[in-house]
């Protein structure tokens, strides 16, 4: 594996190899001695595994990684923390020949885009920080309000940089929130159930990956399903809203697209609608965030000093669509803001 990743990083004008190693211990050792742009980091190695590897890496010299992940429970789980603890960004291990082609040139649009990140090192996960989030800071909703749908609606979109940033947002969102809440986070199959489960446990509000045809609901905080982009639409009658999953061909090269949910949802939301576009590379989210915003809706844009890519939430920007471009820390309490103030109108 390490000699084909180095073949295709190899071939790219733009990237220069300068080091390769073995297993953890060697990995950490070489990030200090020839201290490289980015680091490419497989979750499995020997000696010191690439999580482990990873932590001492923020720790002595923080550099930009990206992860390279196998397609398993585990590995989704070790992937996701290994985003909370610094990562920019992962990929998963290509299961074929006709996949390794497509995941070269992901693999290395992944590594000049990580080239140009800031690596965001904290001290320690979201996850230990906030273990009493539930019993302290939820709002306990009442049977009715568990079984309303959501009257107005705040969609997040990010990508790298996102997980991480969305493990800071989630926990601040009060637990008597009165909108429905929709993720969409540019991730493959079998990683968003594993985000979702994950943000569920550090969440007043519960958080699960969408399911083809729910509703949506005040209150619950759905998570786009990777591997299909996810569609917003009013059911037959005109009576409350679903999502179901479409498995159309990617737009801007990912799937879930920011963009498709975003311009389903302004035609049925108008100015109950929330945009909130975090840390990303690209531009999707700015064609829909534009969409919505001539519908009425409210569009938030992550600041520069707190993305990990400032790529998603600049491509707005520099539209002219963004209401409030604010750090991380600050957009939980806009949400709610929004939430309180669409519903009372």
């Amino acid at each position: 594996m390490r000699h084909m990743l180095r073949r295709i990083l190899g071939r790219h004008p733009r990237i220069e190899v300068v080091a390769e190693a073995r297993d953890g211990l060697e990995a950490i050792e070489k990030n200090q001695q020839v201290m490289p742009d980015v680091v490419v980091l497989d979750v499995e190695m020997p000696r010191v595994d690439g999580l482990s590897a990873l932590k001492v890496m923020m720790a002595q010299r923080p550099v930009p990684v990206v992860m390279f992940s196998s397609l398993t429970h585990k590995g989704a789980q070790v992937t996701l923390e290994a985003l909370s603890a610094g990562a920019v960004d992962f990929l998963p291990k290509p299961a074929s020949g006709f996949e390794l082609d497509t995941a070269a040139e992901e693999l290395c649009r992944k590594v000049l885009a990580a080239a140009c990140a800031k690596p965001r090192v904290r001290e320690e996960l979201v996850v230990a920080n906030r273990e009493a989030v539930r019993p302290s800071q939820q709002a306990e909703p009442s049977d009715l309000k568990a079984h309303r749908e959501a009257g107005a609606l705040v969609i997040i979109g990010a990508s790298a940089g996102g997980p991480q940033a969305l493990e800071e947002l989630v926990p601040d969102l009060p637990g008597d929130l009165e909108s429905g809440v929709i993720v969409c986070q540019h991730m493959p199959a079998g990683f968003t159930a594993s985000m979702a489960r994950r943000l569920d446990t550090v969440s007043a509000l519960p958080v699960r990956e969408a399911s083809d045809g729910e509703v949506v609901r005040a209150g619950e905080i759905l998570v786009a399903p990777g591997g299909y982009h996810l569609r917003v639409f009013r059911s037959e009658g005109g009576k409350g809203v679903r999502v179901s999953r479409d498995n159309a061909p990617p737009v801007h090269g990912v799937r879930p697209a920011v963009d498709v949910t975003l311009e389903d949802a302004a035609s049925i939301y108008g100015k109950r609608l929330m945009v909130v576009i975090l840390s990303g590379m690209g531009s999707d989210g700015s064609r829909g965030a534009k969409k919505a915003k001539e519908s009425g809706a409210r569009v938030i844009v992550q600041d520069e000093s707190t993305s990990v890519v400032w790529g998603m939430p600049r491509a707005c920007y520099e539209l002219g669509i963004s209401d409030k471009m604010l750090p991380i820390d600050q957009i939980a309490g806009e949400i709610a803001a929004f939430s309180h103030s669409a519903l009372a109108h």
